[in-house]
């Protein structure tokens, strides 16, 4: 039995520059940055105290029986909120003889991040710091018995799927990956595999994270993975620019409705675009570093291009290269700026050359397991639009770093009438372990 075909139908996202599809991609063609000082907790005295937050974010008026979810985690919350957007243009919760058995979830979604004070909740009238320390035992005994259980589980990875499973009733195949900041490009990835091998006729799919809090930004700075310019966090992220100094933390969440072609077709389903290959590699190198040739990005790029039928040294009919966008990785760190520009040549050619590639994380920020999913988001929109979004604040080139990255302006890439000229796209993920998942998306034609 021949693969099945599979195609997306809905789209989900919630992020710092906006809270659907459509006023993201308004943001994002604008140059819009989500940076600012960091809100969530006190970071005054780290090194960077700033990250691309969720601003305004209303949870009970973007997800129904919010009360159900009520202590779920503010990443599980981002997730909702995205997948139902997603379900909702899909339509397919609602089509005629929807089958829940063949209706499955892979996500590839974070932690949900530490709370102590919703975990115990304790009655902290007349418990001052001062108090704490002459009394600590009687303060324990009042924080385990105000303690919340069912708070407590909300921590582990995998709630966020369930949850999400729970609210769409989702009773097919369900999975999560935690790799890092490929999870999401991975989650799709798997999930397209499920729906070409017939084992359900739909998927969500796609990721959520949040990792603004005071051990995740701690934690990337000891790795010196994020940037330190205080002075102007909209002017933070700069990838590709040979002035960068590391990411800047963002959150959020971002959600697909996939179908096999059949099933879609079958309900009269519109068919956004159409998922055509996956690439999923390992370095087996070390935990924080790319190999300096970049031979795990190289391995998944390929691999994506392949399956998808795809000649990355070879023009197409129209003279264009076969990919006429690529969605980078582009963190904005010195090293995987370098690498993936060169895992990009190794893969390409001269092609290249021709190829435009942009880095919405110098706007919206790294969101971390969400990352991999916006970068497909961003292809669905550049195929239907013709448009692609910039990499703002690009103003220094680095030396052999000398790509199309789409510096500071949105460009347009239409016909005569206005048609979309963007016909396949690549989206990079990659992730510190040495996950690197890519896909490749099209535009559907029948």
């Amino acid at each position: 039995m021949s693969a099945a075909r599979v195609v997306i139908t809905g789209t989900g996202w919630i992020t710092p520059i906006g809270q659907d599809v459509e006023s993201v991609w308004k943001a994002l063609l604008a140059g819009t940055s989500g940076m600012g000082r960091i809100t969530r907790f006190d970071a005054e005295t780290f090194a960077t105290n700033f990250a691309a937050e969720v601003k305004g974010f209303d949870f009970r008026s973007l997800v129904p029986d919010a009360d159900d979810h009520a202590d779920c985690s503010l990443c599980a919350k981002f997730a909702l909120a995205a997948a139902w957007q997603a379900l909702r243009q899909s339509g397919l919760r609602q089509s005629q003889g929807f089958n829940p058995r063949r209706f499955g979830i892979y996500l590839g979604s974070g932690e949900g991040p530490p709370d102590t004070e919703n975990y115990f909740r304790p009655h902290l009238e007349g418990w001052n710091d001062e108090q704490k320390k002459l009394d600590h035992p009687a303060w324990t005994r009042s924080a385990y018995k105000n303690m919340r259980p069912a708070v407590e589980i909300e921590q582990e990875a995998n709630m966020t799927l369930s949850h999400v499973a729970w609210a769409m009733g989702t009773r097919g195949p369900v999975g999560n990956c935690l790799t890092a900041c490929a999870a999401s490009n991975q989650a799709i990835g798997e999930a397209f595999e499920i729906l070409r091998r017939g084992e359900a006729d739909a998927m969500i799919a796609g990721g959520a994270h949040t990792m603004v809090h005071c051990l995740g930004v701690t934690g990337f700075i000891r790795l010196t993975a994020l940037s330190s310019r205080r002075e102007d966090p909209t002017k933070a992220a700069r990838p590709f620019d040979q002035t960068r100094d590391g990411f800047v933390m963002g959150e959020g969440s971002g959600m697909l409705v996939l179908e096999t072609l059949e099933h879609a077709r079958a309900r009269g389903a519109t068919i956004l675009a159409e998922i055509a290959g996956y690439g999923s590699s390992a370095d087996a190198f070390r935990i924080t570093d790319m190999h300096s040739e970049g031979k795990g990005p190289q391995a998944a790029m390929a691999g994506a291009l392949r399956q998808a039928g795809v000649q990355a040294r070879e023009p197409g009919p129209d003279g264009r290269p076969q990919i006429q966008y690529i969605a980078v990785h582009g963190t904005g760190t010195k090293e995987n700026d370098k690498i993936e520009s060169h895992a990009i040549k190794q893969v390409f050619g001269p092609m290249a050359y021709k190829i435009p590639m942009s880095s919405i994380k110098s706007m919206m920020g790294h969101l971390i397991a969400a990352a991999g999913v916006s970068g497909v988001i961003t292809c669905v929109q550049a195929i239907r639009s013709g448009r692609i979004p910039p990499t703002i604040n690009y103003n220094v080139p680095d030396a052999g770093l000398d790509l199309d990255y789409v510096p500071n302006t949105a460009r347009t890439i239409q016909d005569e009438n206005g048609r979309s000229l963007i016909r396949a796209c690549l989206c990079n993920a990659y992730g510190f372990g040495g996950q690197n998942d890519c896909l490749v998306v099209k535009a559907f034609e029948g």
